[in-house]
């Protein structure tokens, strides 16, 4: 049985019309990296028809793209640099084909208030695989040695009879 990694992707762009191929192409390569041949095409098209309209519609071009999976999902957000988080009229058309074609979808704002478009591809009964759990990492507690104990007859000696068990152990 295959097991899965949970994974993140994250892409900082300035959205033209040359750079939305590439972007596709990139996250194209990190979908086959992570085994998930069939989660290319819808999730390509999807982040290829938010990056076309953000190209088209809004006036700063920077966005940021990330994908996360969770061995059962793929989330996949494009956030905008806009701060009005009401779907754009432009981006209705977009929206509706998004949502169309994905398992879920949503829009919400950044911790910086800008919009973040999101939407999630379930990945098919043969492809979900369980999580590899993560080991804890050691404590501090966990990581030290024990000191070597001394002998108790050291201990209770006194001072010059500590030197001479030592003088006599020569």
């Amino acid at each position: 049985m295959k097991t899965a990694v949970p994974c993140y992707y994250h892409l900082d762009v300035e959205v033209s019309p040359e750079r939305v191929g590439r972007v596709r192409r990139i996250l194209a390569a990190h979908l086959r990296f992570w085994d998930l041949e069939d989660l290319v095409e819808p999730v390509c098209d999807g982040a290829e028809m938010l990056l076309k309209a953000i190209d088209e519609h809004a006036r700063d071009k920077r966005t940021s793209i990330e994908m996360w999976w969770t061995g059962q999902h793929l989330i996949t957000a494009v956030a905008e640099n806009n701060h009005d988080l009401r779907p754009d009229q432009d981006l209705r058309s977009c929206l509706a084909r998004i949502a169309a074609t994905s398992d879920g979808w949503g829009c919400c704002a950044s911790a910086t208030g800008h919009k973040v478009i999101w939407f999630s591809q379930r990945a098919r009964a043969g492809v979900r695989v369980p999580l590899v759990p993560k080991a804890p990492a050691p404590t501090l507690t966990e990581g030290l040695r024990t000191p070597r104990e001394l002998p108790v007859t050291a201990l209770a000696s006194p001072a010059g009879g500590a030197h001479a068990v030592l003088e006599g152990a020569r």
